[in-house]
């Protein structure tokens, strides 16, 4: 697998409270930016009254696929939040990724 073992838990076990996601932050860098991926996401459904079959037609996402990415239980390739993000036309990736670790100097 790509990443070696960095991929073996799911994103929202990669949070304190993995009952708590989208809401729970993570300090792990990739799983924080599918948390955001899957708020923003989650948020823009209910906003456009989209269901995740309308979402999966219109994508051409598998409605699977985005009912994992939603609930933390994947990790979305890129291919996946690119043809998510034409269909709703909203910029799902995060500007930044704010975790408490801090870069080495």
């Amino acid at each position: 697998m790509v990443g070696g073992r960095a991929r073996a838990r799911s994103p929202r076990e990669l949070t304190q409270d993995p009952e708590a996601w989208p809401e729970q932050p993570s300090s792990d860098v990739a799983a924080e930016a599918v948390r955001l991926i899957a708020r923003t996401l989650t948020q823009t459904l209910a906003d456009q009254s989209l269901s995740l079959r309308a979402a999966a037609a219109g994508s051409g996402v598998n409605r699977q696929a985005i009912a994992d990415l939603l609930a933390g239980r994947s990790w979305p390739d890129v291919a996946t939040v690119a043809r998510l993000a034409a269909f709703t036309c909203t910029s799902l990736w995060p500007d930044s990724v704010n975790t408490e670790r801090k870069r080495a100097h």
